[in-house]
């Protein structure tokens, strides 16, 4: 217990997407790469039992949260301190049939910048629920974990803010919240992963 303490918290985006036994699981969350008081599987029995579905997503829940934390790396060490590493995070989260869509800029080279913290702050104010910060924090963390491994493949410095003021289309860089139909939502869903493979497949390019 002491030992796990003294570790930094190291939080991986986790996503789950399982067609097993007649039941679909779909959810995000991050997962402490320092976990030492929980392992994957005794959270999968947890999650399971909750939801009720079938023990057989145990195994399989818990495998998935282990490759992802294995395959991900978004250790910002190697980046100058006190410099100004902005990158532009796109947020497009589904929650029943509620839409945000919002984009805005990020330091990543601020340790003080928490995606968990965030995601709070912007669900208090835009009254969304608790569901949205999960989903709202794994896209960040997700999107950061992008951005640090390209800057890592790379020699192209980041772009420079030259104006702290914005000119012209401005609606771009304000929250958009949406009630969708069924139908509308289920095409939202279906580009949003039709993306995040494409995305996948260029940072494993790198």
């Amino acid at each position: 217990m002491h030992e796990a303490a003294t570790l930094d918290e190291y939080l991986v985006p986790i996503r789950l997407d399982i067609d097993l036994e007649g039941h679909r699981l779909r959810d995000t969350l991050t997962w402490n790469k320092n976990e030492k008081n929980l392992t994957p599987e005794q959270f999968s029995e947890i999650l399971v039992d909750d939801l009720e579905i079938p023990g057989a997503f145990v195994p399989v829940i818990a495998n998935i949260i282990r490759t992802q934390v294995d395959g991900y790396d978004a250790d910002t060490k190697a980046l100058v301190e006190n410099s100004d590493h902005r990158v532009i995070i796109k947020l497009n989260v589904h929650v029943g049939n509620t839409s945000l869509v919002d984009q805005f800029e990020w330091d990543i080279s601020c340790p003080q910048n928490s995606p968990e913290e965030f995601a709070r702050t912007l669900c208090q104010e835009l009254g969304l629920g608790g569901e949205f910060i999960s989903a709202i924090s794994y896209s960040i963390r997700g999107q950061l974990g992008w951005h640090i491994k390209t800057m890592t493949f790379t020699e192209a410095p980041l772009k420079t803010i030259e104006t702290p003021l914005r000119t012209g289309n401005l609606d771009k860089w304000a929250p958009s919240i949406e009630n969708l139909t069924d139908q509308e939502m289920e095409k939202k869903i279906r580009d949003q992963d039709r993306n995040a493979r494409r995305m996948r497949r260029l940072a494993n390019m790198n």
